[in-house]
């Protein structure tokens, strides 16, 4: 696994963070070092979407990146599904193919260039993941993206949704960001590395409340959600349809 070190050195201008190549070489290490409690978080949406999971539809993780969801999900799901990742990287999409093939990846798959923005086409689906991927979707985009996702979900099925959260208060936010920093740093992330990146995700990565996130899904149809998931600013939802 490649080191994430792309804020390492001082730069003169930070440009908006994207998930090209560069990101995708080392976006491993960015999600172990970067995402409190990520390897559990995975662990906790294989274990519900088995219960999920019905055989003969699809699952869909909407931003795969670079597959560790996708094969996490294979390694739990048991009976014959078949496996959807899109994202709108092909950086990404190829790191992912390698990891799939590295891994003996042999249940049924595809993988689809697709940005998410424009909208998405969820079919016959149980599940769907959705792991710090809503974040980055333009919010005037997001109930459109939530809506398509619910149509495409089958009766009883769900949406796991991983997120970065505001602090329902101002007091609690600046709190919560502090604390995320510390972890960053005892991760080995310098006080250099997380400003300028802090900088490049400024008009990109734009957060909800968690309760505007639970709003949203309430808005669009789902009948039940719950939190499964928090660590200060960092959150998981599981919705049904």
């Amino acid at each position: 696994m490649s080191k994430d070190e792309i804020f390492k050195e001082n730069m003169p201008v930070i440009a908006d963070f994207n998930f090209g190549e560069k990101v995708a070489s080392v976006f491993d290490d960015m999600l172990d070092r970067s995402v409190p409690f990520y390897r559990e978080i995975q662990r906790m949406i294989g274990e519900m979407a088995v219960d999920f999971a019905v055989e003969g539809t699809n699952i869909y993780d909407l931003g795969c990146s670079t597959g560790t969801t996708l094969i996490n999900l294979s390694q739990n799901i048991p009976g014959k599904v078949k496996f959807i990742g899109i994202d709108y990287s092909q950086d990404m999409l190829a790191r992912c193919k390698q990891k799939l093939d590295a891994h003996h990846f042999s249940r049924e798959h595809e993988l689809i260039c697709a940005d998410l923005n424009q909208g998405v086409n969820i079919e016959n689906a149980s599940v769907v993941v959705m792991v710090l991927t809503l974040q980055f979707i333009r919010p005037l985009r997001r109930d459109t993206l939530i809506g398509s996702i619910l149509r495409g979900l089958n009766e009883n099925g769900c949406l796991i949704l991983v997120e970065k959260v505001l602090g329902e208060d101002s007091v609690f936010n600046r709190l919560f960001i502090n604390y995320y920093y510390d972890f960053k740093k005892r991760n080995g992330y310098s006080e250099l590395e997380i400003a300028q990146k802090r900088e490049a995700l400024e008009n990109v990565l734009i957060p909800y409340k968690l309760l505007e996130n639970r709003e949203l899904l309430l808005k669009e149809g789902f009948r039940y959600c719950d939190v499964f998931f928090k660590w200060y600013n960092f959150c998981g939802v599981v919705a049904v349809k």
